[in-house]
């Protein structure tokens, strides 16, 4: 089966303030061993022997006014190396002249969506937006309407009772693809958390142009756990279907906990029990479409 990742970084630490000076909260806990370079030669190197052969970059958090210079960069890297085959970059689609840096952007041809994070949480450490309702901003849905034109899909990261917004969202831009980051976050497992997070995502899957990527799924747990990765996988394919789904590692932020080898086989596992077919469209098919990778 082709494999593609559909959700890994690379950086270089002095492009990334987070990662210089003293430690900064982080929504996936302490990081020291990733504060430093990562390359895509390591990352060749975490994928050996994987099946992965082809992989989607998304935006690492470089100073807001250097999107066109990390996605510069990484184009580079392409040239150099052959990977990533698709990047998905940065724009403030809070911005009015969004479309301005959208058109630069659409110059570098593997360029093939947006992420801006909108994730809003009660618990600082989980919070990324200055608010929790940038899904209903008028700029905002008239941005994201908008990047079709530049042949973008756009990542969208919100917490659960953000979702009834998101989808709000959606509907008002049919003809954009959204991708859910890490099928929604679920970041209280509680029992009450679990049912509050499948009620949010069964109401954000009845937008079609909505698709989930199942990946991060350690973000909360800071571990690898295959039990929790095929609850999680089970529930989105159930709301969204495979045709829907689509895998990613988030590498190397999941490296603070597991190898790339065991997170992907906790993946397979956890859809083993499907049709080849919908196996395929998670781990492939559904990345191809919505980031135009065929």
């Amino acid at each position: 089966m082709t494999i593609t990742d559909a959700h890994f970084h690379v950086w270089r630490q002095a492009d990334l303030p987070w990662l210089m000076g003293p430690m900064q909260p982080r929504i996936f806990g302490p990081y020291e061993s990733i504060r430093r370079d990562y390359p895509i030669s390591e990352y060749l190197a975490d994928i050996a022997g994987t099946g992965v052969t082809r992989a989607v970059y998304v935006q690492a958090n470089w100073p807001t006014d250097k999107a066109v210079e990390e996605a510069e960069w990484i184009a580079a890297l392409n040239a150099e190396t052959g990977w990533p085959q698709g990047i998905v970059a940065y724009a403030d689609m809070t911005d009015p002249d969004a479309p301005r840096l959208l058109e630069r952007l659409a110059r570098l041809p593997l360029v093939r969506g947006i992420r801006q994070q909108f994730h809003w949480h009660k618990t600082p450490e989980y919070r990324f937006a200055p608010h929790d309702d940038l899904c209903r901003d008028a700029t905002v849905q008239r941005n994201i309407a908008q990047l079709p034109d530049f042949g973008f899909a756009f990542d969208l990261q919100v917490f659960a009772p953000q979702m009834a917004g998101a989808l709000e969202l959606a509907q008002a831009c049919p003809r954009t693809d959204f991708v859910l980051q890490h099928a929604g976050m679920l970041e209280d497992t509680s029992q009450q958390g679990r049912q509050e997070w499948r009620d949010a995502m069964a109401l954000l899957a009845q937008a079609l142009n909505v698709n989930a990527k199942l990946s991060g799924f350690g973000t909360f747990l800071h571990r690898c756990d295959p039990e929790h990765i095929a609850w999680l996988s089970h529930e989105t394919l159930t709301l969204f279907g495979a045709e829907r789904c689509l895998w990613g590692s988030n590498y190397p932020i999941e490296k603070l906990w597991t190898d790339y080898a065991p997170l992907l086989a906790a993946h397979r596992s956890a859809v083993r029990a499907l049709p080849d077919q919908a196996q395929a469209a998670i781990f492939n098919d559904t990345a191809a479409r919505v980031y135009r990778l065929n």
